[in-house]
């Protein structure tokens, strides 16, 4: 019976713990931690599963309520969206076990039971998002992502509620965007499930309605995934959210965001109607996507805040995988869809770093990191990892998506691409450099505390283990999925580009 209904229980689980989490916290707040926790567990494992299954017999379909499609809702699970929510639940499940110690130090007791609650919201969305087959199902869940996404922004530091206000704004007029894409498509063919959608189009691609429709999904889309220079949003957003908020959402929702964009694109619309009938809007992508890249870059390199670098280092990682999509052969969808599993892992390390550097040291002021490679040398390890894979260092896995995004565009010929991928690199080397230069090389002159004008000395003081056990799961993971690429590739991303592309 759980293997049968596996697609609809990753969402459910989740869906209903978050209730639970509510009423049971009330009574006993310390519950809200090992409940939620197991929940999201069970999400990853019956992802994980979902994603065997796949690998071995093809596409699952589940239908709600035995209503067949195109008239009830239709969960589709493949090699693509498979991956994702593996992914997605990974993610959730380090985040969560990182906001153990990190929650309770930032987020007021009376406010844990909600916090869990919003959380296991959060994660319902994303999975929802990845696993729904129907466009206004996928509304729904990017809704619930969006509003739960607000309020555990607001929980953050002192200008955090403004930040969330801003990203409620922007969010919103990208849902609008998007829910009027889904209107003009159901006026024209009357359905909502993707897989139909992808049937009638075809016959509709000259229908000013259908680009009108195209237009808007790609506006809405962009705004949600933060693709420049609709970013607005997200620097103060994940900068000034808790630290256990930025580990979930920073990773997740923007690669999310990258796979509806690929998901609408390639699988509803169709490669046809987006490469020749509508040939300009890749185009457009692809030069939003450079400037994405570079602007990112510049900015990281501008920032003494650590979290607001990473977030600006995010703008960019978003630009590289839109590249892929813009060029749309076989090796730059490759390299786009290789980035955003990746990324997702490069993100979750470097933002659990960030999280526990403040949460021992206070600060995030990379001026201020002297002396870190003696107090938390176990954290400062983690982050060599996630720098160097987002610089491209084999065997680190972020090399091997920025060289398959170097062949796709080798093969189109846009060497634009190529020399912006290369120099946000060095970009990349430069950002980190400063970072690692403050955090290990020491200055010449002792540092001398204030009381005693005797040399400063440098205590050992890690983090929890609780927050260190998932950055070393999540650093492993980097290096791992560096190591089986090839792998990674040949079981699933080769599936999940279209044939005739």
């Amino acid at each position: 019976m759980i293997s049968k209904n596996l697609p609809v229980l990753i969402v459910t689980v989740p869906l209903m713990t978050a209730f639970l989490v509510v009423i049971l916290g009330l009574l006993k707040r310390k519950l809200c931690y090992p409940i939620a926790f197991l929940a999201t567990l069970a999400s990853f494992i019956f992802s994980a599963m979902l994603l065997e299954k796949v690998i071995l017999h093809g596409t699952i379909h589940y239908y709600q309520g035995g209503w067949l499609p195109p008239w009830g809702i239709e969960y589709v699970v493949d090699h693509l969206n498979a991956a994702m929510l593996v992914l997605v639940s990974f993610v959730s499940l380090m985040s969560l076990w990182y906001s153990g110690p990190s929650a309770e130090k930032e987020i007021p007791k009376s406010k844990i039971p909600y916090f869990y609650s919003l959380y296991l919201l959060q994660i319902t969305g994303l999975l929802g998002i990845v696993v729904t087959g129907d466009m206004f199902n996928l509304y729904v869940f990017l809704e619930i992502t969006s509003l739960s996404g607000y309020a555990l922004i607001a929980m953050g530091e002192k200008h955090a509620p403004m930040a969330a206000f801003n990203y409620v704004i922007m969010g919103t007029i990208g849902a609008c965007f998007y829910l009027l894409s889904v209107g003009y498509l159901y006026i024209v063919t009357g359905s909502l499930n993707m897989a139909d959608l992808a049937r009638l189009l075809p016959h509709l691609y000259g229908s000013k309605v259908v680009l009108t429709a195209f237009v808007f999904f790609i506006v809405g889309i962009s705004l949600k995934m933060a693709l420049f220079p609709l970013h607005i949003w997200l620097p103060d957003a994940y900068t000034l959210a808790p630290s256990s908020v930025s580990t979930l959402v920073a990773p997740t929702m923007t690669k999310v965001g990258a796979y509806v964009l690929f998901r609408i694109i390639f699988s509803v619309f169709g490669p046809h109607f987006s490469l020749e009938v509508m040939p300009i809007a890749h185009n457009i992508l692809g030069w939003l996507a450079a400037g994405a890249v570079l602007f990112g870059s510049i900015m990281a390199l501008a920032q003494r805040d650590f979290k607001r670098m990473l977030t600006y280092i995010l703008v960019a990682e978003v630009g590289y995988i839109v590249i892929g999509v813009a060029i749309a052969n076989r090796m730059a969808l490759t390299g786009a869809i290789l980035h955003i599993i990746n990324d997702a892992f490069m993100m979750s390390c470097l933002f659990l770093v960030a999280g526990a550097i403040v949460y021992k040291t206070g600060t995030r002021d990379i001026y201020q990191f002297r002396f870190l490679h003696k107090k938390m040398p176990l954290t400062m390890a983690v982050l060599i990892v996630g720098a160097l894979s987002v610089i491209g260092v084999p065997p680190m896995c972020g090399f091997f998506s920025k060289w398959y995004l170097i062949l796709g565009a080798l093969a189109a010929h846009k060497w634009v691409f190529i020399a912006v991928i290369l120099t946000s690199t060095l970009f990349n080397v430069a950002v980190f450099f400063r970072v690692i230069e403050n955090a290990y090389l020491e200055p010449r002159e002792p540092a001398y505390a204030h009381d005693g004008g005797q040399p400063e000395i440098v205590k050992f003081d890690e983090a929890p283990i609780g927050m260190l056990i998932p950055m070393f799961l999540v650093a492993i993971g980097i290096i791992l999925i560096g190591v089986f690429s090839g792998h990674i590739i040949a079981s699933i991303i080769k599936f999940a580009i279209p044939a005739n592309i």
